[in-house]
């Protein structure tokens, strides 16, 4: 462990020594940065963050504005007598709800002062909807035909222009102030154990924050603590913290105590409310596991989302209307060629014509599923099942092009009428199914994540290839992967472009037997 200048205990808790005020002199002159870096402490304002924030407010409000008379004088040659205060009032209008949807929109978040690409994204939505509500506005006063089209395009077209150019500026601006360390505070870390190391870490790795790392205070001796990764000073016990913060080399402590230590938390805390600065309370260790899960509030208390049930809510209902009414009608477009299958399958080989093999669904709960039989009847497995290879011996000759086509998979719009499948989503595999010689869930731990939906007759994988025969443990992987980005990504126009990638992957695909 790298420890710079350890302080002799009784020396630092009187804060006379020479050694402590040895370190006293380097904190305020070498901090460490977030990132790795040591700048200079002089010209530090972070305040200027926030300045500079209000200022790129203001400019893009009053660019709303006068870009709304650059592109009269581009557009027209003159204003008609009478409607310069229509025109004039038209770009306060703007410029005022562009300022206020820009607010709610997100597009002075912290996330967006440093990326160009989130702050473009952002103020394009802000000025589209300013656009949308512009118009909306003269259709229901009826004054749109007091306006020129032409200055109304062209308006839209420069003014999206200058605030792009704008958050570019404003962008980079800051992001060249960010790297000489002017908007960085300097914080200072109590607690010098798992807690704190693991929390300096995560601070020195992360880019976006504005945060200079002072070093640790802890009120335990050097030898009672474990080794860190991160090197950092230790300058002493919370009597020198509260020393270094009198004399203003601290802006913000983080107290990194195991929350376990509630009566030694609540100490510390006290002792450091009566300084003036920004106390924070670091995350347990059990929460850097789930740093980029959100925080939310239950009534006052904070709660983490540690994980959201996948297509809930109003995208649950708009799935389920889209599997019955899509189901239905293509169960009735298609009962004749049902009707043709199950006399050919009839005329085939002796035995149903349908096949029932029960499946895993939602949550795991085993359902039975409805199939176009496409083997012998003596061959066909409900348990231990052995997936079809090619050149199966199994499969009948009406089978072969039923599996040839997945005209066999057709008979599961009953499940899905019946909800137990949905028309999109991750395809059900039997219990028993076995990729090389094991298990599924034995060979992917959480293989279980894809049965957070209803499964589907096709799905993302499925498009991609990722059907037929899991011989290898890396076609399932590969098809869990699949089958979680669309999880992730669900919309209805997914759903929709899957199914008409499927009707074109059937007449090409060449894995299913």
């Amino acid at each position: 462990m790298a420890v710079a200048t350890k302080p002799d205990r009784t020396e630092a808790a009187s804060g006379t020594s020479k050694e402590t005020m040895l370190q006293e002199k380097v904190i305020g002159t070498a901090p460490a940065q977030a990132g790795g870096t040591a700048p200079s402490t002089a010209g530090r304002s972070p305040v200027l963050l926030d300045l500079g924030t209000l200022f790129l407010r203001g400019a893009e409000m009053i660019s709303v504005a006068v870009t709304a008379w650059i592109s009269a004088a581009i557009s027209l040659d003159f204003i008609p007598a009478g409607k310069e205060s229509s025109y004039s009032n038209a770009a306060l209008i703007a410029a005022l709800f562009y300022a206020a949807l820009a607010e709610v929109t997100g597009c002075y978040d912290i996330d967006t002062r440093f990326s160009v690409r989130t702050g473009w994204a952002r103020v394009m939505t802000a000025w589209l909807s300013t656009g949308m509500f512009m118009m909306t506005l003269g259709f229901l006063l009826k004054v749109s035909n007091d306006f020129s089209r032409g200055w109304a395009i062209a308006w839209f077209a420069v003014g999206g222009g200058v605030l792009l150019a704008l958050r570019a500026g404003g962008t980079a601006w800051m992001q060249r102030l960010k790297r000489r360390g002017v908007f960085n505070h300097r914080v200072a870390i109590f607690g010098a154990g798992s807690q704190g190391d693991r929390l300096a870490k995560y601070i020195l790795g992360n880019e976006k924050l504005t945060i200079d790392l002072v070093g640790f205070f802890d009120d335990r001796l050097p030898e009672r603590l474990p080794e860190r990764d991160v090197h950092l000073p230790l300058y002493g016990n919370l009597t020198d913290l509260i020393g270094h913060i009198r004399k203003g080399l601290v802006d913000q402590v983080i107290v990194a105590l195991p929350w376990s230590a509630e009566k030694r938390l609540q100490e510390v805390v006290a002792e450091l409310a009566i300084t003036p600065v920004r106390i924070r309370l670091a995350p347990d260790l059990a929460t850097f596991a789930f740093s980029q899960r959100p925080v939310v509030l239950l009534g006052d208390l904070p709660v983490m989302t540690l994980f959201e049930r996948p297509i809930s809510g109003f995208d649950q209902i708009i799935k389920k209307i889209e599997d019955m009414i899509v189901g239905a009608l293509a169960l009735v477009l298609l009962s004749p060629l049902l009707l043709v299958v199950a006399l050919a399958i009839k005329l085939d080989s002796p035995g149903p014509i349908f096949f029932r093999q029960d499946r895993e669904g939602f949550n795991n709960q085993r359902f039975r599923i409805w199939k176009f039989r496409s083997m012998r009847t003596d061959q066909c497995e409900v348990d231990g099942i052995t997936q079809a290879r090619k050149d199966d011996d199994r499969i009948t000759r009406v089978g072969r092009i039923l599996r040839r086509t997945s005209i066999d998979e057709l008979p599961q719009l009953f499940n899905v009428l019946a909800g137990e499948m949905s028309l999109v989503g991750p395809r059900p595999h039997a219990p028993s199914t076995k990729a090389g010689e094991r298990l599924f869930s034995d060979v992917v731990d959480h293989y279980a994540a894809r049965h957070k939906v209803k499964p589907g007759m096709t799905g993302w994988a499925q498009v991609h290839g990722w059907r037929g025969e899991t011989d290898t443990e890396e076609k399932l992987l590969k098809r869990l992967e699949h089958d979680l980005y669309y999880i992730e990504n669900w919309s209805v126009l997914l759903d929709f472009y899957i199914m008409a990638r499927t009707a074109m992957t059937l007449v090409f695909q060449k894995t299913a037997y």
